[in-house]
C-alpha cells in the first residue's frame, strides 16, 4: 500500500512529532509513504516526494513543520477537489493523513466524498475543534505566550502601568483563558463572551489602581481584534499608561513542549494503525482523558465552547 500525508494550514508546533509517527509506523508496516509539501497546494503542483525511516531523522524537535504548509483557497471549488482527488489516484496513493485544523478537515472531507481514503490529525494552536479536547501545538503555543506574559508582567509592574495583551486563536478564546489563568491577569478577553464594554474596563482599571494595585494585565485573544486602538482608548478613559502588546506568530513557533511530542506522536501513529486495519475517512481524537477516532463528516459538525468550570473559577481569582 501506497499513504500520503500532509501538513496544511496553520502551522503548529508538533506536527513534525506527527509525521515522523506516520511515516515510520507505515515503514514498519509495509507501506510505501509519499510527502506532500505545501499542503493542498502540493498536491496540485504534485509537489510529491518519497518518504522513509532516515527522511523523519531529527525532526521530533523542530517546530513548524518537514514537509512545509500553504493556505489553498483555489481547493475551495468543487472542480479543483476533483482534481486533486485524481492526481492522487495518478501517484498511486490509496490513503492520505492529513495533519491540520478545521478548514484542513473540511478539505480531506472533500476528497472523502469523491472516493479518496483520509485519516485526520487535529493540529493547532487554536484548540478550536469540538471533536477532540486537545489539538497538536495548543501547549506549546500556551507555555510559549505564558512566558512571554511574565516577562511583560514585569516591565509593566516597574512603570506602572496597563497592558493589553493579544493572544493568537483566532475566534476561539482558548489561548487567552489558558494564559489568562497561567499568568493571574486581571481582565481576559474571549471572543466567546465579550461585550464590547470598554467603559466597565475602565472602570475596573480605576477601581483596582483605587485598591493601590499599580499593575492592570489585559489579556485579549485575536479574535476580539483591535489591541492598539483598545489601548489608546483606555488610556483617554482612565489616565493610565496602557500599552498594546501583540505576541503574533512567536506562539506558533519553537521546541514542542513534551506533552505536544508525545500526544502527536500517538495521534500519527494511530492514523497510520486506522489506514493498516482497513478504516476508511476517520479523525484521530482525544476525549475524556483517551484516545479515539471519529467519522471525518462526523468531526466537523461538533462545536466546541469554552469550559464552564474553568470560567468560573478564572472570575474568583482575578481581583
Amino acid at each position: 500500500m501506497t499513504i500520503g500525508v500532509l501538513t496544511s494550514g496553520g502551522d503548529a508546533p508538533g506536527m513534525n512529532a506527527a509525521l515522523r509517527a506516520v511515516v515510520r509506523c507505515a515503514v514498519v508496516d509495509g507501506m510505501q509513504v509519499k510527502g506532500i509539501r505545501h499542503g493542498y497546494q502540493g498536491i496540485l503542483d504534485e509537489d510529491i516526494i518519497d518518504l522513509d525511516s532516515l527522511s523523519v531523522a531529527n525532526i521530533l524537535t523542530t517546530g513548524g513543520t518537514m514537509l512545509k504548509t500553504a493556505r489553498c483557497l483555489e481547493f475551495l471549488k468543487s472542480e479543483v477537489q476533483d482534481q486533486a482527488a485524481d492526481i492522487l489516484r495518478k501517484h498511486g496513493i490509496e490513503a492520505l493523513v492529513v495533519i491540520g485544523g478545521d478548514g484542513s478537515f473540511r478539505g480531506a472531507a472533500e476528497l472523502a466524498q469523491r472516493g479518496i481514503n483520509v485519516m485526520g490529525v487535529p493540529a493547532t494552536i487554536d484548540n478550536d475543534l469540538g471533536c477532540t479536547d486537545y489539538t497538536i501545538g495548543f501547549d506549546t503555543a500556551i507555555n510559549t505566550a505564558m512566558e512571554a506574559i511574565d516577562k511583560v508582567r514585569d516591565t509593566s509592574a516597574s512603570h506602572e502601568r496597563a497592558c493589553v495583551i493579544e493572544v493568537m486563536g483566532r475566534s476561539a478564546g482558548y489561548i487567552a483563558l489558558y494564559c489568562g489563568i497561567g499568568n493571574g491577569v486581571e481582565e481576559m478577553l474571549l471572543p466567546e463572551l465579550y461585550d464590547g464594554n470598554e467603559d466597565a474596563i475602565a472602570e475596573r482599571m480605576l477601581a483596582t489602581r483605587a485598591k493601590g494595585k499599580n499593575i492592570y494585565m489585559i489579556v485579549s485573544a485575536e479574535g476580539v481584534g483591535d489591541a492598539s486602538g483598545l489601548a489608546g482608548r483606555l488610556k483617554e478613559k482612565t489616565g493610565i499608561d496602557t500599552k498594546a502588546i501583540i505576541l503574533g506568530h512567536i506562539q506558533r513557533g519553537g521546541s514542542p513542549t513534551c506533552m505536544d511530542r508525545v500526544y502527536a506522536s500517538v495521534m500519527g501513529s494511530r492514523a497510520e494503525a486506522l489506514i493498516r486495519d482497513g478504516k476508511r475517512s476517520r479523525v484521530v481524537i482525544y476525549k475524556n482523558g483517551e484516545f479515539g477516532d471519529m467519522d471525518i463528516l462526523d468531526s466537523l459538525m461538533v462545536r466546541k465552547a469554552l469550559p464552564n468550570d474553568f470560567l468560573m473559577m478564572s472570575r474568583k481569582l482575578i481581583r
